[in-house]
């Protein structure tokens, strides 16, 4: 009888571990998350490598994600324009007239509404075509070459463009000032008219024959627009 307990306890014990280690196993190979995780669809990282995703584990595809690769393409765009802008500005430089290339005239008055109005007209003197845009400088001055009144303004609201100029042809820009008799302005008359085309230092010498400028006081301001094509006549 004790030899038969004996053997059944032994065997009771057996059946026991082999229990326990069946146990085990399962827990460990079940989930799949312990000893070999598994790759589940739908998972992966977002494009732009976000790894930022629900509960779930399914990705969350940000805003910024998607900005991240608007910004990439809108950068690449702007870096395209950038250079055409550079190539345009080299190619424009080369085209422009310089003061050499042109001679200066003024056109006769045009008044109206208590306004002077005279055009300031650069004409291609050169064997090539060239062009010209934006504003001229310009300055009154007497016989010994001091400037009279103050530096003129630029008309608000003009909108430039490039004006091209074949041999022989010219642009024009509006010079305009309050006539004195009518704004009460202080006057001075100058002998000449001192015009720099646009983008260059080397100034061109008109006679000035139209009179008494306005130089100090009201409405004493002389405005000059951008050039357009043609002689303003």
């Amino acid at each position: 009888m004790a030899n038969t307990s004996q053997s059944l306890r032994r065997a009771a014990l057996l059946v026991s571990a082999v229990a326990v280690l069946g146990l085990t196993t399962a827990c460990g190979d079940g989930s799949g998350t312990v000893s070999s995780p598994q790759t589940q669809s739908g998972t992966a990282a977002p494009a732009g490598g976000d790894p930022s995703a629900d509960g779930s584990g399914t990705p969350v595809t940000s805003s910024s994600g998607s900005d991240t690769g608007a910004d990439s393409n809108s950068s690449g765009s702007s870096t395209s324009s950038s250079s055409s802008t550079g190539s345009n500005t080299s190619a424009a430089s080369s085209s422009r007239c310089h003061t050499s290339e042109l001679t200066a005239t003024v056109g006769g008055n045009d008044p109206g509404a208590g306004q002077e109005n005279f055009p300031i007209v650069l004409t291609n003197a050169s064997g090539r075509t060239c062009t010209v845009r934006g504003y001229p400088g310009a300055a009154f001055v007497n016989a010994s070459g001091t400037q009279l009144g103050p530096d003129p303004v630029r008309e608000t609201g003009s909108t430039a463009t490039t004006v091209t100029l074949k041999p022989g042809q010219s642009a024009w820009a509006g010079l305009t000032f309050s006539n004195p008799e009518i704004s009460g302005a202080k006057t001075a008359t100058p002998t000449t008219l001192v015009v720099t085309p646009p983008d260059e230092k080397d100034p061109l010498k008109v006679k000035w024959t139209a009179g008494a400028v306005p130089v100090s006081g009201n409405s004493s301001s002389v405005r000059l627009t951008v050039f357009s094509a043609g002689t303003g006549a």
